[in-house]
């Protein structure tokens, strides 16, 4: 009964520890880029019903924008490869600050516009599409 017992407390010690070794990241791995966008507008808490109209503080400390002036109201918006938001709804991005790719997708999901953009603090960085 022993030694049954002691050879079953070191499988399942082996077991444990091979489990915790698969769940560790390995040297491989990707690392992947993380891109916040967000709206223009807040919920603030003393507006149940709308929306506030101003960003809060840490916005503008830690954020920049793009701002994209196109005439295509159909195109979405790619940052870093993610999907962003359609043009119709947002023409401003705030985004941390660095370089990113921006790219416009027409709605057959075809790449018309291209272009890695320097965003940096406060700052607004302005598109023009034609």
């Amino acid at each position: 009964m022993r030694k049954t017992m002691r050879y079953l407390s070191v499988a399942f010690a082996c077991a444990l520890a091979v489990g915790f070794l698969g769940l560790t990241p390995t040297a491989s791995a990707q690392r992947r880029r993380v891109v916040i966008v967000g709206p223009r507008l807040f919920w603030g808490p003393f507006y149940p019903y709308g929306y506030y109209p101003y960003p809060p503080s840490h916005m503008a400390a830690n954020f920049g924008e793009v701002k994209i002036d196109t005439h295509q109201k159909d195109a979405a918006v790619y940052i870093d490869g993610g999907y962003a938001g359609k043009i119709k709804e947002a023409k401003k991005f705030a985004l941390r600050p660095g370089n990113h790719d921006v790219e416009l997708r027409d709605a057959d999901g075809q790449t018309f516009f291209q272009e890695q953009v320097a965003v940096t603090v406060g700052q607004t960085t302005k598109l023009h599409v034609s």
